[in-house]
């Protein structure tokens, strides 16, 4: 059975930007909110199919990606979230909305969030997560992960 989701996200670098071009390589339908930007800052590439925001608040579009998904996976390296990945876990929880921290420590983290995918039938699942500048690598770690979680679900029988 193939993995049938969109994927909704910000457009930081890190989790979220491993998010965008993890489904831009798999075809999978990505979208979302990016904050406004500010003047001298480079434009996103328009391979991104994100809305802009009104403003270049980050935790404004942290609450819309939520409140646009289904429910929100956060990834890290360490155990624990910082800063907008922690937001979005505060506003999964205000919106009545399931959501999912894994980090590297955690064992099978690819299976959890399968059985949390299945767990909450979630079709339009955000994405959170540090920053490479938070945490280097993260980026490289969410990718395999969601490729796992593909691999789970292209092994399942129609």
């Amino acid at each position: 059975m193939a993995l049938k989701i969109s994927i909704i996200t910000g457009s930081r670098e890190g989790a979220e930007r491993a998010a965008l071009d993890w489904a831009l390589t798999n075809s999978i339908p990505h979208g979302g909110w990016r904050p406004q930007l500010l003047p001298g800052e480079e434009a996103l590439d328009p391979k991104y199919k994100l809305k802009e925001a009104e403003s270049p608040d980050v935790l404004g579009c942290v609450d819309n990606n939520v409140r646009d998904s289904d429910a929100t996976v956060i990834f890290t390296l360490g155990p624990k979230a910082a800063g907008p990945a922690q937001k979005a876990s505060t506003y999964a929880k205000k919106q009545k909305k399931p959501v999912l921290h894994v980090h590297r420590a955690v064992l099978g983290a690819a299976e959890r969030v399968v059985e949390f995918m299945d767990k909450y039938y979630i079709r339009r699942l955000h994405v959170a997560g540090s920053t490479e500048a938070e945490e280097a690598g993260i980026g490289a770690w969410a990718a395999m992960t969601l490729d796992r979680v593909k691999s789970t679900f292209d092994r399942r029988p129609e």
